[in-house]
């Protein structure tokens, strides 16, 4: 599963995450550092990765276009990189089965 996440997450999540996401990205290693989110979607979709954000926008764009890419959205309000760490460990299982679903678009992280 690759992970792409976007710019209101820490870039720091990449390594912290490798061991179970491996192939994942941060926008700013993937030159989209100031990329709008329809770049950042588009790019996604060519790259086969689910966006990890906190922007509900990206929430919307799924509504609206349904996946690829997939979306998971991390619905925790102000917190800490490793509470964000410590959540998508807890729901690493989750997530790999979110990917198998062909038809869903959306996860919640909360």
């Amino acid at each position: 599963m690759r992970l792409l996440f976007d710019q209101n997450l820490s870039p720091r999540l990449v390594q912290l995450l490798a061991d179970l996401f491996p192939d994942s990205a941060h926008v700013l290693n993937a030159g989209l550092a100031e990329a709008d989110d329809s770049a950042v979607w588009q790019f996604a979709i060519e790259n086969r990765c689910t966006i990890v954000s906190k922007d509900g926008d990206f929430r919307q764009l799924s509504f609206l276009a349904g996946a690829p890419p997939k979306i998971v959205w991390v619905r925790m309000g102000n917190c800490s990189t490793a509470d964000i760490v410590a959540a998508l460990r807890r729901r690493a299982s989750d997530l790999r089965d979110f990917e198998e679903a062909g038809e869903a678009a959306l996860l919640i992280i909360d």
